[in-house]
């Protein structure tokens, strides 16, 4: 059996297949998402704010660190909650900010270093200086901001002014919904009011905008939502709040997705529809595991694609997954890895058409052993969903286990913990 003591030392883990239904209670961490906000509003807020219920891991530790680097006193009283105490002002770092891979805080802190009073550059590792970050330069630099990014990637420097312009910016917010979120944030230290408007038709994941607005509210801000592509955000600045962060609708999405294809019932301790995240939407299509729709629309529940991909391949019927052309510019290129990853376990068993998602379904796959090593490009959303088609496919090697801790840093134990062995 594997030790599961030091994951991010293993090369693989290969998953098991179960022989009953998984049942138990286990529960998903603190929201990412919602931990990344509250901590950089709060290093925006003037006082000291108490969060709990935060997720601990590198995504959030990455965020915090910068923080840190940029003035703000960031204490860890235990393993969910962080104390942060802060001038309402950010000072320019002595160093760049480096933020590995972890998109949100990237993006936010883009916008947000404007703040600063100096030169701040922001970095993140050799798969972040991939990722797009020219559409909110351009905004930026739109209203006035001296930003410079690399061929439309990371990294970005920053001349920090202390201030964020006020008037209006335009974003496309069709790549990504964190453009728009970022603006948002930035906009509530404003010298005036700001209105921070989409320049296409579409926005990827809206429900995140919403959840950067609730964070926001949380610490004193202002902002209304003006039309159908606008918002208009009042120069309120923020105020130290004490602030409770959701679970992570996200990783439920993969206990859900490991009851549903053992056929068992794991309690999370909320339903759901307790959930104020979008990929909370998710619950319902894997709930209809093995009969999921032909065709699943996944523009605002992208993160939990991955998952309901993995379940497809044993679906009774083919699922394409629409509207995901975002996924192309996550971690890694999630389309592309979800469909080689699929084909390796047998080939045929998934296709790109654009950017579109066709998994052809083959529930005959389950009990059968096919000794596959599943690559997960160092992105915790492929390592997790496959782990799942491991519980009925024997042979499957997840490579990188320890990229899981992006996100969820106990993902290994957790399941094991319901009854799932690895080697």
């Amino acid at each position: 059996m594997a030790d599961l003591t030091n994951v991010a030392k293993l090369e693989a883990l290969t998953v098991i297949p179960v022989t009953a239904p998984l049942q138990g209670r286990a529960a998903p961490p603190g929201s990412k998402s919602i931990t990344n906000r509250a901590l950089l509003v709060a290093g925006l807020a003037r006082g000291t704010s108490h969060i709990t219920g935060a997720l601990k891991s590198k995504d959030t530790a990455l965020m915090a660190q910068a923080l840190r680097d940029m003035g703000c006193t960031v204490d860890e009283p235990d393993a969910t909650s962080f104390t942060v105490t802060s001038s309402g002002a950010l000072k320019a770092p002595a160093k760049p900010l480096f933020l590995g891979n972890a998109g949100t805080a990237m993006r936010f802190l883009t916008a947000a270093v404007t703040l600063a009073d100096g030169t701040v550059v922001v970095d993140g590792d050799e798969h972040m200086r991939k990722r797009p970050i020219g559409p909110l330069v351009a905004a930026l630099t739109s209203v006035g901001v001296v930003a410079r990014d690399t061929n439309g990637m990371p990294p970005v420097t920053v001349e920090g002014q202390g201030h964020f312009g006020a008037g209006r910016v335009e974003i496309d917010g069709g790549l990504s919904s964190q453009y728009v979120s970022a603006l948002l944030i930035a906009a509530a230290c404003a010298n005036g009011p700001v209105e921070v408007a989409l320049t296409g038709p579409n926005i990827g994941a809206r429900g995140y905008v919403d959840l950067t607005l609730a964070v926001m509210r949380s610490f004193g801000a202002v902002a209304e939502q003006i039309g159908d592509a606008a918002w208009r955000v009042a120069p309120t600045g923020y105020t130290a709040t004490d602030f409770v962060v959701e679970p992570d609708a996200s990783a439920a999405t993969y206990l859900w997705g490991a009851a549903a294809i053992t056929g068992g019932q794991i309690d999370l301790g909320l339903q759901p529809g307790d959930f104020t995240q979008p990929d909370a939407a998710a619950a319902a299509v894997i709930a209809q595991f093995p009969h999921m729709p032909a065709e699943i629309d996944g523009s605002q529940m992208q993160d939990a694609i991955p998952t309901i991909a993995v379940l497809a391949a044993l679906n009774a019927t083919p699922v394409r997954c629409t509207g995901i052309a975002n996924l192309r510019v996550k971690e890694c290129d999630r389309t592309a890895a979800l469909s080689t990853e699929l084909n390796r376990i047998r080939p045929g068993l998934a296709e790109e058409q654009g950017d579109d998602l066709i998994v052809h379904a083959d529930p005959g796959l389950a009990g059968q052993t096919l000794p596959t090593r599943i690559e997960t490009y160092a992105d915790h959303r492929i390592a997790m969903s496959f782990a799942l088609l491991g519980l009925k496919v024997g042979g499957l090697s997840i490579l990188d286990p320890g990229c899981t801790g992006k996100t969820w840093p106990e993902y290994w134990q957790v399941m094991h913990d319901l009854g799932v062995r690895y080697d």
